[in-house]
């Protein structure tokens, strides 16, 4: 058998980090699908199907994301990022089968390609090493999950990957690694929530990098969550202006393409703001060790942003929010989310969205893993 390599390594290579770990073989058959808490809610991917690598800068507090794309490949979209919960899938449902996992995955093309709800053909396939290459070039410096101390870490979605074909030319199988810090936070089962599989079927950027909001902070809370849109822009990480971002989020309500979610844009004090709602009390199926974490623990409707200034709206790759803050039980990994956040019995109703065209973030690029 011949070996394919990405990013020209070799299975021999002395930095080889497979040499060093076990393989975990994926689990046969479907896994539902979830995702880590920490990509739901910072922004560490491109919206767009354009390239894009224009770093994205982010602080909220004592959180900083910053993410580098490289000019080769450009930055990691959140359509890559599929890769990314099929694997964290793939060790959830391990670990329910009592099987031993590792950040070293063997795995067939087909195996993730189903399980993300894509076509299995050459085409598909094609893009998938263009996601995995974007995945590995990208470059990530956070300080979340940082300990006792504050630190900062850096590292790729991928480690490094390989693909295995025949001396044909045909391809029997593809290895990856995945970096430390994203394995640690999927075994960390406090840290993973159960999507609806519906998400794979959004293609707008927006739409899916929303639903994701709304499956970590509403969850199923049946008065949801209200955000203000200058903090969902700040958030996102998205490189369009913000008067246009909020065309998309009005849009977005329009269409309610969010799978168990629905969406309200509200007007209050002069602020316009999206309610999130789950549109039945359970959205997906969770298990019950991560059940706990779907709920944001506030006792009303929490509001979460506070109004931009005008040079901070210009610049919308960097978020900083006020220090201060009113303290939820159990919210360590929501705390920028909720830095001012209020607690309210009720809140007025808004004016109705007008459905509006897509923006250039949500345009069609078949160079995209799609």
């Amino acid at each position: 058998m011949a070996a394919g390599t990405g990013q020209g390594r070799t299975r021999q290579s002395p930095g080889n980090e497979r040499a060093r770990l076990d393989p975990f073989v994926v689990v046969r058959g479907d896994s539902s699908p979830r995702d880590q808490r920490d990509l739901m809610e910072r922004p560490f991917f491109s919206l767009s199907k354009s390239q894009r690598i224009k770093p994205i800068l982010y602080k909220a507090n004592d959180v900083e994301v910053q993410v580098f794309g490289m000019p080769e490949h450009g930055m990691a979209t959140i359509w890559d990022a599929d890769v990314l919960i099929w694997a964290a899938s793939q060790l959830v449902e391990a670990e329910n089968q009592g099987l031993n996992t590792s950040r070293f995955f063997r795995f067939t093309p087909y195996q993730l390609l189903r399980g993300v709800g894509r076509p299995t053909g050459n085409h598909q396939y094609l893009l998938l090493k263009a996601a995995l290459a974007r995945l590995q070039s990208t470059v990530i410096a956070t300080t979340i999950r940082n300990g006792a101390h504050w630190r900062r870490q850096q590292f790729s979605w991928i480690n490094e990957w390989e693909e295995m074909s025949t001396n044909s030319g045909r391809v029997e199988g593809m290895e990856l690694v995945l970096p430390e810090w994203f394995y640690r936070g999927v075994l960390d089962r406090s840290l993973v929530l159960t999507i609806d599989p519906a998400y794979f079927r959004l293609t707008g950027g927006i739409e899916r990098w929303l639903y994701r909001v709304a499956r970590k902070h509403a969850g199923h809370q049946p008065q949801g969550w209200l955000f203000e849109i200058a903090h969902l822009h700040a958030k996102s990480g998205s490189l369009a202006r913000i008067s246009d971002f909020a065309l998309n989020i009005r849009g977005i309500a329009a269409r309610q393409p969010l799978p168990g979610y629905r969406l309200q844009i509200e007007r209050e004090d002069g602020l316009e703001l999206l309610r999130i709602r789950p549109a039945r009390l359970s959205t997906v199926p969770v298990n019950n060790r991560g059940n706990r974490i779907g709920r944001s623990g506030a006792t009303g409707i929490g509001i979460s942003g506070a109004a931009l200034s005008a040079d901070q709206a210009q610049e919308p790759q960097l978020s900083l929010w006020p220090q201060k803050r009113i303290p939820l039980p159990n919210l360590e990994s929501n705390r920028e989310s909720n830095s001012s956040s209020l607690t309210r019995a009720q809140a007025n109703p808004g004016a109705g969205a007008v459905d509006l065209p897509k923006s250039s973030t949500e345009a069609t690029n078949d160079q995209i893993f799609l």
